[in-house]
């Protein structure tokens, strides 16, 4: 069987799994090496310290990988819902659309292991290796060199129908393919994505300072939040959605009927509330093999509280007192912004917090909501 009749056969395969379009990249040294230093040495990978650790094998996959001939890359669609996301229930709207249904690392690497499988039927002998954003592979970049889209300047890859709302994982694999060619970029003069950015994150078209974005801020960001707006996570529980709400691309983008994406009733029945008084047992209780067990218990808690001070609701904002008194810094600080935005009942307890509170950064978060 040629390399383009494997291919096609590929493509057959992954949509009966379930899997979205399929592209074909070679693996071989990045175009995005001095691109990628470039951004490592203006600070933007923020305390992301593992992306500096592993940037040669990043962009020379060859160096971990010396079997590797090609890879099969697949931008999986995801979009469950359109509109205002505030029209949804429970944290759904609080909560990027790719992480409201089954953990998409799971999902896909299920899938993916499927097509692999069929890899390894069509072509005995080879080697292959499953990546869902799990390992030091620029999966943008290789998805752009795959044929599957472009780098939109928000940095997010957008294929040719206009689709952002996607996610990617790929296969490394021994056998040689025929790569895809490579799709225009057609942002053109926009910059509806830079201009929307509520803390300005996108610094210039196609760069993301991560210390500035939502998304890392309430995924990847350990402990207290920065003071300032550059920091100001909104009502938003984890990630966000706002440059991809924004692009005109997208526009015509359907939901996705794949019910692993679609908001699991746990989130759409759940509420602020709940999230900011929960103890580990019942965090994992609740968000275990979930895309919100990643920033861990203490992180999710501190973003419920932000997102309950930015949102203004009462009933997340009265648990909050309690969380003046959390083991962690992080959520005590969060605490403190949140109910300094609303001041009134609460003053005389982050008064008797602030007499007791021995961490500089939390009695700072205190002084300014008191102030």
């Amino acid at each position: 069987m040629t390399g383009t009749a494997l291919v096609e056969r590929l493509r057959q395969r992954a949509e009966e799994i379930g899997l979205g379009p399929v592209g074909i990249a070679p693996v071989a040294p990045s175009s995005h090496a001095a691109a990628l230093g470039t951004w490592l040495e203006r600070g933007f990978a923020a305390s992301m310290t593992w992306m500096e650790r592993t940037a040669r094998d990043s962009v020379d996959l060859k160096r971990r990988f010396p079997w590797a001939r090609s890879a099969i890359v697949v931008a999986q669609p995801y979009l469950p819902y359109r509109g205002d996301r505030h029209d949804q229930a429970g944290l759904v709207p609080h909560v990027a659309r790719y992480a409201v249904g089954r953990d998409y690392h799971a999902t896909m690497s299920a899938r993916l292991e499927k097509l692999a499988a069929f890899v390894a039927a069509e072509a005995l002998g080879a080697t292959q290796r499953v990546y869902v954003d799990t390992g030091p592979i620029l999966e943008r970049e290789l998805a752009a060199r795959a044929g599957l889209g472009w780098f939109g300047k928000s940095t997010n890859l957008i294929l040719p129908g206009g689709d952002s709302w996607v996610l990617i994982g790929e296969i490394l694999t021994s056998v040689d393919l025929p790569p895809g060619d490579s799709a225009p970029d057609r942002c053109g003069t926009c910059t509806a994505c830079i201009d929307v950015c509520p803390t300005a994150a996108i610094v210039e078209p196609y760069v993301v300072d991560s210390n500035r974005c939502i998304s890392y801020l309430t995924i990847e960001h350990r402990g207290p939040l920065p003071d300032g707006a550059a920091t100001d996570t909104g009502d938003w529980l984890l990630g966000c959605d706002i440059c991809q709400e924004v692009c005109p691309w997208s526009r015509k983008v359907v939901p996705v009927a794949d019910p692993d994406f679609r908001p699991l009733p746990a989130l759409e029945q759940a509420r602020l509330a709940e999230i900011v008084t929960l103890d580990e047992a019942g965090f994992l209780a609740r968000f275990a093999g979930t895309a919100l067990e990643r920033p861990g218990r203490a992180g999710l808690v501190r973003n419920a509280l932000l997102a309950a001070g930015a949102a203004g609701d009462g009933e997340a904002l009265a648990g909050a007192q309690a969380a003046l008194a959390d083991p962690d810094p992080g959520v005590r600080a969060a605490a403190a912004r949140a109910l300094g935005r609303h001041g009134g009942g609460a003053r005389r307890a982050m008064d008797r917090a602030r007499a007791a509170e021995t961490d500089a950064g939390v009695r700072r978060a205190l002084d300014e909501g008191l102030g």
